[in-house]
């Protein structure tokens, strides 16, 4: 698909010059208060690393958009994912996202990868992420995520997925308490998600063990330890629909640096559990961000 490849590299081209203008001071950013459009999750939306946030990305307020660019590398035991794309915040209300994966599969397959593009949007209903006594609810927002496997053939059908596309959705309530702990800021994030991804899409969707949606619990937390930097943990279950092989969970801990609001860094170690015929893959994950 030429658009596709041409918008990815245009994606490089963006997150280049959002870094260099966040580096430099020279662009303009949003209302909102410093990282309360999260980072970007490795699917395209504001979120952590793996689990998306009811937030909507970029730093617009009701009257603004903003746009984000991101890039993640995740080298674990055995195999090598990439993921990149650009998302857009309209007025802090919706959010729309590209993304395009790309995993190495290593010695699982020699010299061949395999990728998926992802599509989103998402909707914030109701709540405010900041917490103070006038705003008790947490920020709700629905989701959904359209992801289009690329090489289907190659290894996802011949381990007995159904399909090689699919559509996940969410629902996301996130809130960040200021002086929470100890004085810290904290942020609390829980979403659900009805999903037939086999390794987020990148294998497939559904299975011979099963073929229907089923509904997975995904959770982040993470403590300010002052305002640009940030530690925390996210958990992702996910579902187990073929039996050539187990699915486990994704689990992480992670730090943010987020030194303005044009530019931020997310440096994680990831424990993302059997992969195809792979056991307990561990790893570094890295992902920077540009905003506007």
């Amino acid at each position: 698909m030429i658009f596709i490849d041409t918008a990815r590299r245009n994606i490089f081209s963006l997150l280049v010059g959002l870094c260099i203008a966040g580096l430099s001071g020279i662009a303009d950013a949003g209302s909102r208060i410093l990282a309360t459009g999260g980072v970007t999750e490795i699917e395209g939306a504001a979120g952590g690393g793996i689990v998306p946030w009811a937030l909507i990305t970029g730093y617009g307020t009701r009257d603004e958009i903003g746009a984000t660019a991101f890039h993640t590398h995740v080298e674990i035991d055995d195999f090598r994912l990439q993921s990149s794309g650009i998302a857009v915040g309209i007025y802090n209300r919706v959010e729309l996202s590209y993304a395009r994966q790309k995993m190495g599969l290593g010695s699982t397959v020699p010299g061949q990868s395999i990728g998926q593009d992802i599509f989103g949007a998402k909707v914030r209903l109701a709540g405010d992420a900041v917490y103070d006594q006038d705003r008790l609810m947490p920020q709700l927002a629905v989701g959904i995520q359209y992801k289009k496997n690329r090489d289907f053939e190659l290894v996802p059908k011949a381990l007995g997925a159904k399909k090689d596309s699919g559509t996940d959705f969410y629902l996301a309530a996130t809130k960040l308490y200021l002086a929470g702990l100890a004085g810290r800021n904290v942020l609390l994030n829980a979403t659900t998600r009805a999903t037939k991804a086999n390794q987020l899409g990148l294998l497939g969707f559904g299975g011979d063990l099963n073929n229907s949606y089923s509904l997975r619990f995904e959770t982040s937390a993470a403590i300010f330890l002052n305002d640009r930097l940030a530690i925390g943990m996210e958990y992702r279950s996910k579902p187990n629909n073929l039996s050539a092989f187990q699915e486990d969970s994704y689990k992480d801990l992670f730090v943010a640096f987020v030194p303005n609001k044009h530019i931020a860094f997310t440096l994680a170690y990831a424990k993302l559990g059997t992969i195809t015929d792979k056991k307990s893959q561990d790893g570094i994950y890295f992902s920077v961000q540009g905003s506007l």
